[in-house]
């Protein structure tokens, strides 16, 4: 049963405003449909980054899933959003590793935890993976230390089997994360993702897109990954504006994302990728207070220069969502209206894809036209 716009929006109040709201020059999607990325896996409902994340993201209707990629003290990629896993696994319960805990600065940014680089893939299997955000979704903690840390070459096979079963190709959208840490330690996480993506019959042939907060590495890989699989994409992420990506932070270059987003940014990064990856509120920005401000021309310029806008992360929890779409209640309550008005706007807006927690609802949205 298809939805109408008013339908999806949920509550009419929140649909007279979206109506009512100034709005940036639109452009229409340069895809011939909007893309649901599954952000982490279906983060929403299971611990983020493991097996069964993923698993429900595929049944929940996501398109693409997302493995963010760390290195191990032996050369291995696994599957983590970061390098410190102090808040993600059960690192802390386990006295053998108490004395790797320290600080060290990744990115720019002085962290003090327990790191991947620091364990062997052999050690790293001992943990369990935990949620991250226990106290906005304290349902997902009833699966804390059942799932192992997952390699990349793992999360390949299960996405290749639920394409086998169900008959549906699932593209995969890696992030190479921290490449100036590890080349700084020395490791070559961009040569260890060339190998595995080249070994695996699945990401020779399936949708791939290959992002990077980092400018340099996707210079770098551009053309092998193309060779390895003429399909894929590569995307720039793109952090807060006043914020240097971290390999032209640690050259000493001033280049912010800022400086990026603009017209003469973006034609810039068309020559070294297809996509750009900005937050939701680089597309519409929010006051102090959350509430959605005039949206920015950032779809209309990409689109321009022929990249693709994949933002982040639509989540369904109040306190993610712009203020005029909360729900009465509690802020970490469940919303859902409240996120499909977000992502209706968005992609209103000419928005290609989205990465979301919760893939069932934005299959709902993209289906919904």
């Amino acid at each position: 049963m298809m939805l109408t716009r008013r339908q999806v929006l949920g509550m009419g109040g929140a649909y007279a405003l979206w109506a009512r709201s100034i709005r940036a020059q639109a452009a229409p999607s340069l895809a011939p449909k909007p893309i649901v990325f599954a952000h982490r896996g279906a983060s929403a409902w299971r611990p983020e980054h493991t097996l069964a994340s993923y698993a429900k993201a595929m049944l929940d209707g996501a398109d693409f899933i997302e493995p963010d990629l760390v290195m191990t003290k032996d050369g291995h990629l696994v599957v983590r959003h970061e390098s410190n896993i102090a808040e993600t696994t059960d690192v802390k319960d386990h006295p053998e590793f108490f004395a790797r805990y320290r600080t060290c600065v990744i990115d720019g940014e002085k962290q003090t935890g327990w790191f991947t680089a620091d364990f062997t893939l052999e050690e790293l299997k001992t943990l369990r993976a935990r949620e991250r955000l226990a106290a906005i979704r304290e349902h997902n903690t009833r699966y804390n230390d059942r799932f192992e840390i997952p390699t990349f070459e793992e999360v390949i096979d299960v996405v290749a089997a639920q394409s086998a079963a169900s008959g549906k190709i699932f593209g995969l959208i890696p992030e190479i994360k921290h490449s100036t840490f590890f080349h700084s330690i020395g490791h070559d996480p961009e040569a260890v993702f060339l190998k595995t993506i080249a070994n695996h019959a699945y990401t020779r042939q399936a949708p791939l897109e290959v992002q990077s907060f980092e400018t340099g590495n996707l210079k770098k890989i551009r053309e092998s990954v193309l060779e390895i699989n003429p399909q894929a994409r590569l995307m720039l992420l793109m952090g807060e504006r006043q914020e240097i990506p971290p390999d032209l932070f640690a050259k000493g270059q001033k280049i912010t994302f800022g400086d990026l987003m603009t017209p003469n940014g973006l034609r810039e990064i068309k020559r070294y990728a297809d996509v750009i990856g900005p937050s939701n509120t680089d597309i519409i920005p929010r006051d102090a207070h959350g509430a959605w401000l005039e949206p920015t021309s950032l779809i209309s310029d990409a689109h321009k220069e022929g990249l693709l806008v994949h933002s982040y992360t639509a989540r369904p929890e109040n306190i993610f969502l712009p203020q005029h779409l909360r729900s009465k209640g509690k802020l970490v309550d469940r919303n859902p209206n409240g996120m499909l008005a977000e992502i209706r706007r968005y992609l209103d807006l000419g928005l290609d894809g989205f990465f979301t927690d919760d893939p069932a609802l934005g299959r709902i949205v993209v289906d919904a036209g």
